[in-house]
């Protein structure tokens, strides 16, 4: 089992920065993906951006984003506090949602799914 632990949620003005975080309780160099997905209201979750932790610090990790936030948003890890890292800057009423951060595991003879709590972000004036 993999616990994930998100913190850094809150109100924010349009065009304002958040940092959301998630800590697992599982070193970052044996996370397959980490990824991170937001549900706004009466709307089905979507997938926001993932990173691919190598299995070392020396590794590349491939990053990814969906449209709508590409060039905004950057995520990043800091292996030594098992911790990943949603930067979001320029934010829009649009990103107003709860997001979720999620991490595959591979065990071996199975893939691990899991998810963290849900931290609610809001972009209001």
């Amino acid at each position: 089992q993999v616990q994930l632990t998100e913190s850094g949620g809150g109100l924010v003005q349009p065009g304002g920065s958040l940092t959301l975080s998630c800590t697992a309780t599982e070193s970052i160099f044996n996370i397959n993906r980490m990824g991170w997905y937001r549900q706004a209201p009466g709307k089905q979750r979507e997938w926001v951006a993932y990173i691919l932790p190598g299995s070392d610090a020396t590794s590349y990790s491939p990053t990814n984003f969906a449209d709508s936030v590409k060039g905004r948003f950057t995520i990043s890890t800091d292996n030594a506090k098992n911790t990943g890292y949603l930067q979001m800057n320029s934010l829009k009423p649009d990103d107003t949602a709860v997001y979720y951060c999620n991490v595959q595991r591979n065990w071996g003879n199975y893939v691990g799914d899991y998810w963290g709590q849900g931290i609610q972000v809001t972009v209001s004036s």
